[in-house]
């Protein structure tokens, strides 16, 4: 008698088969050589498939992939890299400050084709992160759920459009003074790190920063190759299975449901999005034209998509990687900083 196993409970067996579609996605897009194909197929791939089938992926996959592309991206730093950043921080405060700017100048524009008020209109342009501005929305007690829609979906726009734009089109010159020797693998440093990274996770979490399961890491990772004690660099393949961690998580939210719920809202979403990506654009070329930076990595560092998917997008394009990060940690801190007093002198002064 043939021996049969017993089913799996149909949660996880949802999460296999999303996990698997997911990567055979990835699998299929990097064999055309599409740039940031893991993450781009793993996306496109699961939200294909959740408008015919049900959909899950397994909740820590995503905070686990984050580590490991913390630690990625920080060991990309050096201590030339660090002080190369480190010199480039007018520039990214002024494209931080630039950033929101060009999200308040496309709220108008949002709110006219969403139907919203200003005040929502200005929390779901100005790119400042998913989470980040979700939270200070909900400060603000202005209404979360049309925020995080139209943050969600800005960032759909960004990492499908600008990879294979910046990969095919953009100069990408030198940027020698902005890339670090890659650090060969050692499995007991690599333990190591990931140890380390994890407890730095905790009290980030604590302190309300948002993203600590990459920040932690990441800061950990720069802290030793910047000082030049770095033990291990990440293999190739856990990043890519980040990639797809994240690519599946962004799939799962652009299901049947979540794209007819709000037609009118996912539409001014996208077109919004779009007109904010061309305006950051523009801005950044003379930017890096005017501090001598690397044209590709100025628009890549300000687009205006989530710093864990445009940190990857520079890695996979080898686009300074270190600056790439630079530019959006500037802009989230700044995010963090700037748009929840300027809500509250907006309100006091009548314009909201």
């Amino acid at each position: 008698m043939a021996l049969s196993l017993p089913p799996l409970p149909r949660l996880t067996r949802t999460q296999v088969e999303t996990a698997l579609v997911a990567t055979l996605g990835g699998a299929a897009l990097t064999l055309l050589h599409v740039p940031l194909a893991w993450m781009i197929g793993a996306l496109l791939a699961t939200a294909a498939f959740s408008w015919h089938r049900e959909v899950d992926f397994p909740p820590w996959a995503r905070p686990a992939g984050l580590v490991f592309l913390g630690l990625g991206l920080g060991a990309t730093f050096s201590g030339p890299v660090l002080a190369a950043v480190t010199g480039s921080l007018p520039a990214l405060a002024v494209a931080g400050v630039l950033s929101i700017a060009a999200g308040v100048a496309i709220a108008p524009l949002f709110g006219k084709l969403a139907g919203t008020e200003t005040r929502v209109s200005v929390f779901s342009t100005v790119p400042g992160g998913i989470v980040v501005m979700a939270m200070l929305a909900h400060e603000a007690k202005v209404p979360v759920a049309p925020v995080t829609l139209a943050q969600t979906v800005r960032v759909l726009v960004v990492v499908l459009t600008f990879p294979p734009l910046l990969g095919w089109l953009a100069p990408h010159g030198d940027i020698s003074e902005f890339m670090a020797p890659r650090q060969p693998f050692s499995a007991l440093g690599l333990a190591l790190m990931v140890a380390g990274g994890l407890l730095t996770i905790w009290p980030l979490a604590r302190l309300g920063i948002a993203n600590p399961w990459m920040l932690g890491p990441c800061a950990l990772a720069i802290a030793l190759a910047g000082t030049g004690h770095l033990p291990s660099g990440v293999p190739k393949p856990l990043v890519d299975a980040a990639q797809v961690a994240m690519g599946a998580t962004l799939g799962l939210r652009l299901n049947r449901a979540f794209v007819l719920s709000a037609k009118r809202l996912f539409r001014a979403s996208v077109i919004s999005s779009i007109a904010l990506c061309l305006l950051l654009a523009a801005m950044a070329v003379p930017l890096a034209w005017a501090a001598g930076l690397p044209v590709a990595a100025a628009i890549l560092g300000l687009a205006p998509g989530g710093m864990p998917e445009m940190a990857l997008t520079a890695k996979a394009l080898e686009l300074a990687v270190p600056l790439v990060l630079g530019f959006h940690l500037t802009r989230t801190v700044l995010s963090n900083l700037l748009v929840g007093p300027m809500h509250r002198a907006a309100v006091r002064m009548g314009w909201l």
